[in-house]
């Protein structure tokens, strides 16, 4: 996403701050952003940006270096090189820090941080330093409110559900109305039924308010539920930043195809035309500008292949997940190969087993499998 920057300039405080068209600026923007914990770098040369009333997300594995990004983000770390602009304005460079209490950013942590000896409606509260008492007593219901807990001002922490205690420390952090909610690993510390609806909950409650939003989360579904723009994130570095529906069908790296969502990959080999022969048959992919003979590796979701009683095509069932509504087969090909296949739960086949079935791909993904090799 470009910046569309006209002319860069100082504001009254003497702070960088960018001249633009407030309607194509984005309200965050990190550029080349640097850290390192002594000579070990963390973040390295890592790009993004968010306009107003999006819900980003820093997917990835532990150690990844996404917390360490929001930290940064939040004014909680210096940065050894790049930039952050919050709002148009610069709020970190390398020996150059915003404060985190000037950026208008609002956090909400993995273990909630409610004071215990304080009310709901006085945890609340706590951040709030605009208006008079009576003001702040009515942004206090207001946003119990609109996190569905009215009433409950007059209890302390302890009198609430693990769930609730996660959405007081949402209302906490949105009583201020900061420019961009970080969210760090907010959802870890509940069972994975209650993590998922309250995900759905928090991104309605952000969409009606038009937050501006960035989680970082290890969990794919939470990422998925919550977020409209994700990035995933290894050894420091964003591999794709795209939408939900891209990450899954339109994988840039063999990382991210292999980190997000299931599958397995068929060997391949490419041939004149932009098509590619598998065992499963040939198929019609995106010119790539590979040479006839390139051997590749072709990612099969499990909603690629289908069960067809009526198909000539047969695989040995190895493995069956039952998963309510639908069983998660492993298959075995007639040339050995491995597949998954999502399969309707009525259709109860033995392990041993042979079943039809066809494929149907509507989103080719291949990696030509020398560079695919660690």
């Amino acid at each position: 996403m470009s910046l569309n920057l006209r002319e860069s300039g100082a504001d009254t405080h003497g702070n960088d701050c960018l001249v633009a068209d407030p309607l194509s600026l984005p309200l965050l923007a990190v550029r080349g952003l640097r850290h390192a914990y002594g000579s070990n770098d963390v973040i390295r040369g890592l790009s993004m940006s968010l306009t107003k009333g999006t819900i980003g997300c820093l997917l990835g594995a532990s150690g990844c270096g996404k917390t360490t990004v929001l930290r940064c983000i939040a004014g909680f770390e210096p940065v050894a090189g790049g930039e952050i602009w919050l709002n148009g304005q610069q709020v970190s460079r390398r020996g150059a820090l915003v404060p985190t209490e000037e950026r208008r950013v609002g956090m909400v942590f993995q273990d909630y941080a409610l004071f215990p000896h304080l009310t709901v409606a006085e945890n609340i509260a706590f951040g709030l330093r605009d208006g008079d008492r009576d003001a702040r007593a009515r942004r206090v219901d207001e946003v119990l409110e609109t996190v569905r807990l009215g009433g409950l001002g007059d209890k302390y922490p302890d009198e609430l559900s693990g769930g609730q205690q996660q959405r007081i420390a949402l209302a906490r952090a949105l009583a201020p109305r900061p420019d961009l909610l970080l969210l760090d690993e907010p959802f870890s510390n509940l069972d994975v039924e209650f993590r998922t609806q309250l995900s759905v909950e928090v991104r309605e409650i952000l969409k009606h308010q038009n937050t501006t939003a960035i989680l970082v989360t290890h969990d794919q579904h939470e990422a998925f539920n919550l977020a409209d723009e994700i990035g995933i994130m290894r050894d420091g570095v964003i591999e794709q930043w795209d939408t939900p529906y891209r990450l899954y069908h339109e994988p840039a790296t063999r990382y991210v195809a292999d980190f997000v969502g299931q599958g397995v990959f068929l060997p391949g080999t490419v041939l004149a035309e932009a098509r590619i022969r598998l065992e499963l048959g040939v198929f019609q992919a995106k010119p790539s500008g590979w040479p006839q003979g390139t051997e590749v590796d072709v990612l099969l979701r499990p909603d690629d292949i289908l069960h067809d009683d009526a198909s000539p095509l047969q695989a040995k069932v190895l493995h069956k997940a039952f998963r309510g509504a639908e069983f998660l087969y492993t298959l075995q090909l007639p040339a050995g190969g491995r597949v998954l296949s999502l399969v309707p739960s009525h259709h109860n086949h033995a392990i041993g087993e042979r079943i039809g079935i066809r494929l149907e791909i509507d989103h080719l993904v291949a990696f030509r499998r020398e560079a695919a090799r660690p």
